[in-house]
């Protein structure tokens, strides 16, 4: 136990001497709380009166719960990928700078150096979950007040999404940290977390919604479980925003079940690397 706390001391050590964390924090805030204020502005009166002014028919209106839900779980919608791209550079940074070495003959039981990085990573993934909530809750809500909408903070659902954001936030810094002690090059885990992220599971989820059957399974994707783990995301919020959508028809995921989906995945990449990269010789 005393080997394991000097290696997470060690761990945050290295993440506080360096200035990508609080520049990842700062991007967060700000990314975040701007999405969360154009999201409360759309799903405002005047935000559905302006979508509906070109086709004469209003937007479909939300539930005042529902609604900022969707606002306040910006931070799983679009923020998710800085704790992810965090838990990627705590493992990759390591084989970058060659320091890896030194934590080795530092601590010599490898799975002590691993499992330190990841009590680092889902400990730093919920400082950027409150983060995240800052901007959303920070931005989001008076938008929301001042266009006369409720913020429903009080609400135990919404309290409930907020409490979830930060188990999810610390979740995907694991699957970073997995990603990127697989990987070790740090170039390909940002490259990967990124194009991920950004592009190829958003086009999935879209495309998974067409069809039943596909959307049964996409429901599996980490995405889609961060939407059931947190109560809130606007792609699984289709079927609300249009019944019309096959995927309104197919039962998501209970919150505690995307939690499992996300925790399974960050277990195997994280075991998959200390059976492969964090046994190989170190120079």
């Amino acid at each position: 136990m005393t080997a394991l706390l000097r290696a997470t001391a060690s761990e945050f050590s290295k993440v506080f001497s360096l200035n990508s964390w609080w520049l990842l924090a700062l991007i967060m805030v700000v990314y975040v709380g701007f999405t969360a204020a154009a999201l409360a502005f759309f799903f405002s009166d005047l935000g559905a009166q302006l979508a509906g002014a070109g086709t004469g028919a209003p937007a479909p209106e939300l539930d005042p719960v529902v609604a900022a839900n969707l606002v306040y779980s910006s931070v799983t919608a679009v923020g998710l990928v800085i704790p992810l791209l965090f838990g990627a550079l705590l493992a990759t940074t390591e084989w970058r700078h060659g320091t890896l070495t030194s934590t080795v003959l530092a601590q010599p039981r490898r799975g002590i150096v691993l499992a330190a990085k990841a009590i680092v990573a889902a400990a730093m993934g919920v400082v950027y979950g409150v983060v995240g909530l800052v901007g959303s809750v920070g931005l989001g809500a008076p938008v929301l007040a001042a266009l006369g909408e409720p913020t429903a903070l009080g609400e135990p659902e919404v309290i409930a999404v907020l409490l979830r954001t930060l188990l999810a936030t610390a979740l995907w810094s694991l699957l970073g940290l997995g990603l990127g002690a697989l990987l070790t090059s740090q170039i390909a885990a940002i490259v990967i977390v990124l194009a991920f992220t950004q592009f190829v599971e958003p086009i999935l989820r879209l495309v998974a919604s067409v069809w039943e059957w596909s959307a049964s399974i996409g429901r599996f994707l980490p995405g889609s479980a961060t939407d059931a783990l947190v109560g809130a995301g606007i792609l699984s919020s289709l079927g609300a925003l249009d019944p019309s959508v096959p995927s309104a028809t197919v039962d998501a995921l209970l919150w505690w079940q995307g939690g499992l989906v996300l925790a399974t995945l960050a277990a195997v990449l994280i075991v998959a690397a200390s059976l492969t990269t964090m046994r190989r010789d170190v120079e």
